[in-house]
């Protein structure tokens, strides 16, 4: 028997995951892995079972948003995951962080248009210390350029009508824009599971803002940062055993 949505199996999945958007980067990712096998492919959910340095472990997909990507972490939790890393990518929102780097997430701005109908707007959306620090082992160890703080998750990937308020959360010291890290880290914490997240930048989302026509993530030092990433999440993945 298989969930609905992911089309993974019921029960008996490791209890480790590491979730990302791109189900091309699910299967790049799995590629990494000892015998890895494809476990469940649903529209934009693509999920493999495989090994870590001796460590089983999944890896899956959530597609774009905060919605989708809460119907993933639901269905990975009652299989039996209960330790998640998100690897993504993000926009960079200060100039000493440059394409291609890392950035380890400590908590983010709910603005992810789908926890507020889960939570309070007061709750926070926070990753797990531990997380946190063995990401930040983990890039220190592969040797990264490597930067750690607050991001900023939103639902709305271009401003239309309303603009985006960048002027607050750049005064705020916020680092990074992506979109759906804070739904994760709130379906951890009201769940009791523990989650964090790595982004590698791909654009200035300063600039980006102004002129969405020259965000261009498809760059070999984008590509270059994703490969790098790629071990360094699942090696603090590992670690959280």
């Amino acid at each position: 028997m298989t969930l609905p949505i992911t089309t993974i199996p019921r029960t008996g999945l490791p209890g480790h995951a590491l979730v990302v958007g791109d189900p091309d980067r699910a299967t790049a990712v799995a590629g990494l892995l000892d015998d890895s096998v494809l476990i469940g492919q649903n529209r934009e959910y693509r999920s493999y079972r495989g090994g870590w340095r001796g460590v089983p472990v999944v890896v899956s997909s959530h597609g774009v948003g905060g919605p989708g990507a809460l119907c993933q972490f639901g269905e990975l939790a009652e299989a039996g995951v209960h330790t998640f890393v998100r690897f993504g990518t993000a926009g960079a929102l200060r100039a000493d962080i440059a394409d291609g780097d890392l950035v380890i997430a400590e908590a983010a701005v709910r603005d992810d248009g789908v926890t507020q109908q889960l939570i309070h707007p007061e709750y926070p959306a926070f990753a797990t210390p531990e997380a946190v620090l063995a990401l930040d082992r983990a890039a220190a160890a592969h040797g990264t350029r490597t930067h750690r703080g607050v991001v900023w998750t939103r639902a709305a990937f271009s401003p239309m009508v309303r603009d985006l308020p960048m002027r607050d959360y750049l005064a705020a010291r916020v680092i990074a824009i992506e979109m759906e890290l804070a739904t994760l880290l709130v379906f951890a914490g009201l769940r009791g599971l523990r989650a964090g997240g790595v982004l590698v930048v791909d654009g200035d989302a300063t600039v980006d803002n102004a002129d969405p026509t020259a965000y261009d993530p498809h760059r070999q030092v984008v590509a270059d940062g994703v490969a790098a990433g790629s071990r360094v999440a699942l090696d603090a993945l590992v670690a959280l055993t």
